[in-house]
């Protein structure tokens, strides 16, 4: 599946994309610096209608944000892994806690921990092929 937005039109391409991943939990988000992985990211939870300021957790590693699906609170865990340097980092960080938790996890990155992704994640790939033109498509292991 593969979606083609500029960011105009990045809020249909997360609601497209949310109706298209329905209740995987864990997606990994594989693109170069720059690519518009956040950008996207905060599109997808702008679309959820996330209570909480959405940001970059590129300093944190991991953001926690929250959203009523049908009066029931649910949860996104952002996690950003650029800055790690070690397999202890993300043991040290509870990378692998929000990952097992049940909810939905958008992982930055996630070559740098790819042994502690579920088996079901699914990826995600971003590029920019054009000035202000993405192009994104999934696809399962």
């Amino acid at each position: 599946m593969e979606w083609i937005f500029t960011l105009p039109e990045i809020q249909g391409a997360a609601q497209s994309f949310w109706n298209a991943v329905q209740d995987r939990k864990v997606i990994a988000f594989h693109g170069p610096m720059g690519s518009g992985k956040t950008t996207f990211i905060h599109a997808l939870c702008d679309v959820k209608k996330v209570k909480d300021t959405v940001g970059s957790p590129t300093f944190s590693l991991i953001n926690e944000y929250s959203f009523d699906d049908g009066g029931k609170e649910k949860k996104i865990y952002h996690i950003d892994l650029y800055r790690l340097r070690s397999g202890p980092e993300v043991f040290d960080a509870g990378i692998e806690d929000c990952l097992y938790s049940g909810h939905t996890c958008f992982v930055e990155w996630p070559e740098k921990a790819a042994s502690l992704l579920p088996d079901d994640t699914l990826h995600v790939y971003i590029e920019s092929i054009d000035t202000g033109k993405r192009r994104l498509h999934i696809k399962d292991k």
